[in-house]
């Protein structure tokens, strides 16, 4: 024997099963990316037809959401033996007269006064943009106006416009929309727990359990999102017409209401209704008064974020701000408005899902938090 032997060459590439350039991290790699492909094309085609079908996609998600909102109550029913069709009468009942009170009180409100509110808006960004105009990075007045029309142009577009919000836009598509939401709504609120229970039939063992599981989260999430950011939008609408009542702005009641509509798209609703807010002080006032108003927004917003959602929805919606911005894009680009008012709960239904894959608190392996060496040494 020799200090030095030949290494015996291996199989050659065609003397190898199929399957087993597969089985190599190159193949396990593409394994993965055309599962993630595959995800990806179903998930687009999922979405491309729930777009065609708005008319019943809208109210069946709607329905479902409002229902998790509202099942305390249908629970607190049923636990007193109050018979079901009894406790979904009255469960109903008092959804569409919230409902319909808070429109009326909305369009009350800023009936009469929304074109002095867009107008008053308007100048206010006028003048800020003239101000402005003296910085010499500041761009071009030419320019300025261009960014304007071009959003102007996309916000009133059809692509803007379609989607999600499209198929109600006309008023018979919108009342046919609205009966066939609350006979849905009827529904969910009667039988949901049945329903849930058929469609989980297929599932056995961990499977079934692992399903149960996401179902409550998901009832929980979207529970906890509508009673939560509707207690927040009032108490921030409440704040803030407050401080626009002692530093005399005009149009309070009308801003106030824009505050409690935005409320419901995170992030990018409050820094909206605060910049209004800011210019129609600016016009109706001067520019202290303006920043007091921004003051009175930031102050009500960082009340919002640090005390009430705590609070009102605990960690169910804990989302990174930056996870929030994504779903808002994606959302107002599939959905236009109400798909960026959508975009944020069904993204947290997601993650919730994820919390509990494995087990109550048990997330999936993917999403567990790492333990650092010092933690572990610790």
């Amino acid at each position: 024997m020799g200090l030095f032997r030949r290494r015996e060459a291996g199989p050659s590439l065609a003397d190898r099963a199929p399957w087993s350039l597969w089985a190599d991290g190159f193949g396990r790699l593409a394994i993965r990316a055309l599962q993630v492909i595959i995800l990806v094309v179903v998930t687009a085609g999922i979405v491309l037809v729930l777009r065609e079908i708005t008319l019943v996609s809208i109210p069946i998600v709607l329905a479902l959401i409002i229902a998790c909102a509202f099942a305390p109550v249908m629970s607190f029913f049923r636990r007193r033996g109050v018979p079901s069709i009894v406790a979904t009468l009255i469960t109903l009942l008092g959804i569409v007269v919230v409902l319909g009170g808070v429109g009326w009180l909305i369009v009350n409100a800023v009936r009469g006064q929304a074109d002095e509110l867009v107008e008053n808006a308007r100048s206010g960004l006028e003048e800020f943009l003239a101000w402005a105009q003296q910085f010499e990075f500041f761009p071009d007045p030419d320019e300025v106006q261009e960014l304007i029309d071009q959003w102007v142009a996309f916000l009133t577009s059809a692509q803007f416009g379609s989607g999600a919000i499209a198929g109600v836009t006309a008023v018979g598509s919108f009342v046919a929309g609205f009966v066939l939401f609350v006979t849905i709504l009827f529904f969910f609120l009667k039988d949901g727990p049945q329903m849930w229970e058929f469609l989980l039939r297929p599932f056995r063992g961990e499977n079934y359990l692992r399903a149960s599981r996401i179902g409550d989260k998901t009832v929980a999430v979207f529970g906890s999102y509508v009673r939560g950011t509707a207690a927040v939008a009032f108490v921030d609408a409440l704040g803030i017409f407050i401080g626009l009542l002692i530093l005399q702005v005009p149009l309070a009641l009308p801003l106030a209401v824009l505050v409690f509509l935005f409320a419901f798209v995170p992030i990018v609703g409050a820094v909206a209704a605060g910049a209004i807010a800011a210019l129609v002080a600016l016009v109706a006032n001067d520019w202290v008064n303006a920043l007091f108003v921004v003051g009175v927004v930031v102050l009500v917003n960082q009340l919002e974020g640090n005390f009430l959602q705590p609070v009102l929805m605990g960690r169910s919606m804990k989302l990174h701000a930056f996870v929030v911005l994504i779903a808002l894009a994606v959302g107002a680009g599939v959905g236009g408005i109400l798909g960026a008012i959508l975009a944020v709960p069904i993204t947290a239904a997601v993650w919730g899902a994820i919390q509990v894959w494995d087990g109550p608190g048990r997330p999936a392996r993917w999403a567990r938090r790492k333990r650092r060496p010092e933690e572990v040494a610790a």
